[in-house]
């Protein structure tokens, strides 16, 4: 089996033109109005959204437990890739996204029209992602990485990104990161090429992590949490012209998706596993609820999916190391807001449950 390898200057060309593509396809949408926009009967907004087969998104999750009150979900198929995500929402193929934080900034800087407003996932001491080589292994330090192959989910996402971060933060130079090819390997072969010696080292999270490691004879390089700590990394987004437009809606989704992310964060872990495998079950999509098993904790940090300037600020920073763009263009807050959480704007104490109420009441 062979898998796709990493090409800088091809990759970055094909960004600039799917940023170009993306961009224009959003004015286009914005100029012909909000045609796709729609409303129930009782007057709810209608938000379309793609998911996660065989998984509950905490969107699903809100909806589920009540949460809302003016938006209706609608499910219109199941996402690729968090670049993927957040591409259709913000070309207005569907009303909000989730990806990871550096792949928000990257598109927000190249002009796209969205807001991150609530967190979507993150990394702890239960939840992470491990890139992993066989025991034995030469590759012991970053150092070591030159020359090698390390096998990633997709491109311009969570894996590259980290794994950049960590070879920069252990001293190499951007030349010398460049030598360190990434290799596109879809998550369910990645165990088995690490294996095999198809590449050097594999990003395994989840039931790939879980069930790898119980086989036994690897061992992590580095992981996500190991750089940060407990930390999130992605968020979900909404375009600016349905903030601006439906503010009500917004403001709904987005502190029903906090209430819920708050809910999985405050509830027994057997508790939210039942939760979604009823969920699952229900929606009648064919699936197969075994990953939910492997769910271990949200990995958000902060209390209902909060955003912080630092979890922002990181990859603005990365996106200025590399030449991506210009220092002090872009703040923080131009790619956030805590508007709508109800637990960053003084709705509900931060700490507290996800009806606003002291925890264990």
């Amino acid at each position: 089996m062979r898998f796709k390898a990493f090409d800088p200057a091809r990759r970055s060309g094909r960004l600039i033109g799917v940023v170009a593509a993306l961009l224009a396809v959003t004015s286009l949408a914005t100029a012909c109005g909000s045609s796709e926009e729609s409303t129930t009967a009782d007057g709810k907004a209608v938000l379309r959204y793609q998911g996660s087969a065989g998984q509950v998104i905490y969107p699903e999750l809100a909806d589920a437990l009540g949460y809302y009150d003016k938006v209706e979900l609608k499910w219109v198929g199941d996402t690729t890739s968090g670049p993927q995500d957040i591409q259709s929402a913000a070309t207005g193929q569907t009303e909000f996204g989730g990806a990871f934080n550096g792949a928000v900034t990257k598109l927000v800087a190249a002009g796209a029209p969205i807001t991150s407003v609530v967190g979507l996932y993150g990394a702890d001491k239960q939840t992470f992602t491990g890139y992993f080589v066989l025991d034995g292994s030469p590759i012991k330090s970053a150092r070591d990485l030159i020359g090698k192959k390390v096998g990633v989910n997709t491109l311009g996402a969570h894996h590259e990104f980290l794994t950049r971060e960590w070879l920069a933060q252990q001293g190499l130079t951007p030349d010398e990161i460049k030598q360190v090819e990434l290799i596109v390997v879809p998550p369910v072969n990645t165990e088995q090429a690490l294996r095999q010696g198809q590449i050097d080292v594999g990003a395994l999270n989840a039931v790939f992590r879980e069930t790898a490691v119980e086989r036994g004879g690897i061992h992590p390089l580095y992981t996500d949490e190991s750089l940060f700590g407990t930390f999130t990394y992605g968020t979900y987004v909404l375009r600016n012209d349905f903030i601006a437009k439906n503010k009500d809606a917004a403001a709904d989704f987005t502190q029903g998706v906090a209430r819920a992310i708050r809910w999985a964060q405050t509830t027994p872990r057997d508790e939210v596993v039942a939760k979604f495998k009823e969920i699952i079950n229900s929606r009648g999509r064919n699936e197969n609820t075994k990953l939910t098993d492997y769910w271990r904790s949200t990995g958000i940090a902060g209390a209902g999916g909060q955003i912080t300037d630092k979890e922002i600020q990181l990859w603005i920073d990365w996106l200025v190391r590399n030449g991506e763009l210009e220092k002090d263009k872009l703040k923080a807050t131009d790619f956030y807001t805590n508007e709508f959480n109800p637990f960053a704007n003084g709705k509900f104490p931060a700490e507290s449950g996800p009806d606003g109420q002291a925890l264990g009441k």
